[in-house]
């Protein structure tokens, strides 16, 4: 029997955290009882740097129960972070893992599913979502346009996937070879290839708390995603400077007409708007350029991702 580790990122998550145990232990006893995993097997909980009691609920949970485990990072770093040192941290004990939200968000019944296609012989199993009805207008519009979006900029990502996935021991280890510091791993995970498929399940609305991904936050994320992985709007700037400069020529050449036949004019508000536009469009490249350059000179340091403070594993 094969060994899984269910790994879990929290970031002020003590609402919650209780309840998610509690549900995990009822599925993870009935896989162990009916062998379809090994009896070893753990739910890990990844404390990224909470400022509640995250930290306190996730060790009494292993002083209770072995089928338990904690990492404590020594510093909020991001959910990406978070989840990458759980998953580090599973590779070196367990055959398979699977990373879930710890709201409940993600259905935990769809590890039966994962399970079943791993016995198949995938080593990555996409989490994906049937249908975002539950979702307000707002949320389904701009979760679309960014799987949208990405796509239309080159950038292999599953439609509908966020972090709900099923990974072997190998594909682990193929993950550890992507040293990149700017984590998007619903982009890196595509990148290693190796027999995939996809499993759909419907996302349940957050069991309490808030979300730990406000509007802003998700901009960020989106943000990061298309600039680690696509060169693209770069490719736009020097598209957009190539046609404003054959604009140009076109307005150039009718003002000569004009002044020619006399019938010029003052064309303050004109001038006025091309100069704003031209600016803002100059003002809007140097930004994403700057964006491409911080990304270098973040990678150029080799900073470690993440920091664990403490590793709690009862065997």
């Amino acid at each position: 029997m094969k060994i899984l580790y269910v790994v879990i990122p929290c970031y002020n998550e003590e609402e919650v955290l209780n309840e998610t145990s509690k549900q995990l232990k009822e599925k993870m006893t009935t896989l162990i009882k009916s062998k379809k995993i090994a009896k070893e097997s753990k739910v890990l909980f990844v404390n990224d740097g909470s400022k509640d009691k995250t930290w306190d609920i996730i060790e009494k949970l292993t002083k209770e129960d072995k089928l338990f485990a904690g990492v404590k990072l020594s510093r909020n770093k991001g959910h990406q972070n978070a989840l990458l040192a759980g998953l580090m941290t599973a590779k070196e004990h367990a055959d398979m893992a699977i990373s879930m939200d710890a709201d409940l968000q993600d259905d935990i019944n769809v590890i039966d599913l994962m399970l079943d296609k791993y016995e198949d012989g995938y080593e990555i199993v996409y989490g994906v979502r049937g249908s975002r009805k539950k979702d307000s207008f707002f949320k389904r519009f701009t979760a679309q346009s960014f799987y949208k979006i990405m796509k239309a900029l080159g950038v292999d990502i599953i439609y509908n996937h966020a972090d709900c996935r099923l990974m072997s021991k190998r594909a682990l280890e193929c993950l550890n070879e992507f040293k990149e510091v700017n984590l998007f791993l619903r982009g890196i995970v595509p990148q290693i290839g190796l027999k995939n498929t996809i499993v759909y399940y419907d996302r349940n609305p957050r069991f309490a708390g808030k979300s730990k991904y406000p509007l802003k936050k998700m901009l960020s994320f989106a943000f990061d995603g298309i600039t680690s992985f696509s060169i693209k709007p770069l490719s736009l700037i020097l598209t957009l400077g190539v046609l404003i400069l054959f604009i140009s020529i076109i307005i150039m050449i009718y003002s000569l007409v004009v002044k020619i036949l006399g019938n010029t004019v003052p064309g303050w508000a004109f001038i006025t708007i091309s100069i704003w536009f031209i600016g803002g469009l100059q003002m809007i490249s140097i930004g994403i350029i700057g964006e491409y350059i911080g990304k270098i000179y973040s990678e150029t340091k080799h900073r470690p991702r993440y920091l664990i403070e403490e590793t709690i594993i009862n065997n």
